[in-house]
């Protein structure tokens, strides 16, 4: 490699790759998943984040057992609830030994466990750690958050991998940097973004008003900003991203249907308004409860299997009042309980599941079913991750999603349609800067690719 060319991949940032090179490969791996193992090996400690159903379960344990051949030494994964069964069974599939723990006992090289117990491991026994759905620990209190950045960071093999790394804001890249030993979330902020301090989202009373700090990139800090991203992370939402065939990873049509619910005017109004804030949002969901959950429970009145996913405790109550049959994971169950009936419903033992966002959306796989209901919230994560559930590849059939909302909540239906939009410009912009890092550095058919003359 020349002068020039050394001083292009110094200035992406890259850093030295550090990791062993890839000596285990399941046959059934695509060649686009090859890839990002090599890389994510080379890497040593690196993010993946591939679009639902693109196999990050493949990835990561083949990472995982590559690991373990190099170090002769343990790795843990850790998945969110229920998943770590699914897990077990993908490396079966695989050709990959792993055991799940759920009392900190170490059967294997390869550990699969909760995030809810990590407490009862010790870091000091595994050479690697995974990160599966990575994007659920903003679930977690700080507490959990700040235990397991304390974990990993005595752990020198580090992978995260999820479909939403940061949703709807691009600096919540920086907590996925901290995680894996790189720039810190706050020197983040510091070296991309300028604070133009915080902007008043609500106006309409002193009890809904809600702040929120608004960051910018600095000038001219964008570019630099996705090179640095793409030094320890790849994007993929389809394999032609990274120059593959797409080829059986099409997705059927995902169709969303908006239902509206009539409320009435609040006390002291003569006209119904939209909600504004999350006071008055919170009232209105309590005064159209009844009505919100009849209409789910008529939509959900068919044979077929259904996901209705909730908020509130009494949403979740209501609804399986109303729907004969239904299911609910709620969160005062036992995680036991919880495991159960989310396996359950997807072994097609239970027809309908109802349970919130925060518990259940993230992980597992629920192709048998295609149809969805949503109550809307700010989360756009939430919604993603609830409707990847069923829509993701793998699934066959066209999956209807059924929002139901009251007429005062446009506010929220407008602000989960902008975060959506957002969402969509940060995964093509670190796409597009992946592209043109990879146009420096990848070997293509035994030879290198020459960098352009332009350059």
């Amino acid at each position: 490699m020349g002068e020039y060319e050394e001083f292009l991949r110094a200035k992406i940032q890259d850093g030295e790759d550090t990791g062993p090179p890839m000596v285990f490969c399941p046959t059934q791996a695509f060649g686009f998943q090859q890839e990002l193992i090599e890389w994510s090996l080379r890497k040593a400690r690196a993010a993946i984040f591939a679009d639902c159903g693109l196999g990050k379960s493949l990835m990561q344990l083949t990472w995982a057992e590559n690991i373990v051949r190099h170090t002769n030494r343990r790795v843990l994964v850790l998945t969110p609830l229920a998943v770590s069964h699914q897990t077990i069974r993908e490396g079966e599939k695989f050709g990959v030994a792993c055991k799940r723990s759920s009392d900190g006992s170490l059967q294997s090289d390869i550990v699969v466990t909760n995030y809810q117990r990590l407490e009862r491991f010790n870091p000091e026994d595994f050479a690697g750690v995974v990160l599966d759905e990575s994007s659920i620990l903003k679930s977690f209190d700080g507490s959990t958050r700040k235990a397991l950045t304390e974990f990993m960071r005595k752990v020198p093999y580090r992978l995260l991998c999820t479909a939403t790394a940061a949703p709807n804001d691009f600096t919540e890249l920086g907590t996925s940097s901290e995680a894996l030993g790189y720039m810190g979330h706050v020197d983040m902020l510091t070296k991309f973004f300028k604070n133009d301090g915080q902007s008043l989202k609500a106006k309409r009373s002193i009890q809904s008003r809600e702040y929120e700090t608004k960051w910018r990139f600095k000038g001219h800090a964008e570019g630099p900003f996705w090179r640095w991203v793409c030094s320890w992370a790849r994007a993929v939402r389809k394999p032609s991203d990274l120059g593959y065939d797409d080829g059986g990873f099409s997705l059927p049509p995902m169709v969303e249907r908006h239902h509206t619910v009539e409320s009435k005017a609040r006390d002291g109004w003569l006209f119904k308004l939209p909600a504004v804030g999350l006071a008055e949002e919170r009232e209105e969901r309590k005064a159209t409860i009844t009505q919100r959950c009849q209409k789910v429970a008529d939509l959900v009145d068919t044979e077929s299997p259904a996901l209705v996913w909730c908020h509130l405790n009494a949403e979740g109550e209501l609804l399986e009042e109303m729907i004969p049959g239904a299911v609910q994971v709620a969160g005062s169950d036992p995680d036991e309980a919880k495991e159960e009936r989310f396996l359950a419903f997807q072994s097609g033992e239970s027809r309908v599941l109802i349970t919130k966002p925060k518990i259940g959306a993230w992980g597992m796989n629920f192709q048998h079913c295609a149809h969805v209901t949503f109550f809307p919230s700010h989360s756009y994560e939430q919604y993603y991750q609830g409707t990847r559930r069923c829509w993701r590849f793998g699934q066959r059939r066209e999956v209807v999603v059924d929002i139901v909302a009251s007429d005062g909540e446009r506010d929220v239906s407008g602000n989960l349609e902008r975060k959506s939009e957002q969402a969509s410009r940060m995964f093509s912009e670190l796409v597009g800067h992946m592209r043109n890092e990879l146009s420096l550095t990848r070997v293509s058919n035994g030879k290198t690719e020459e960098v352009p003359s332009w350059l």
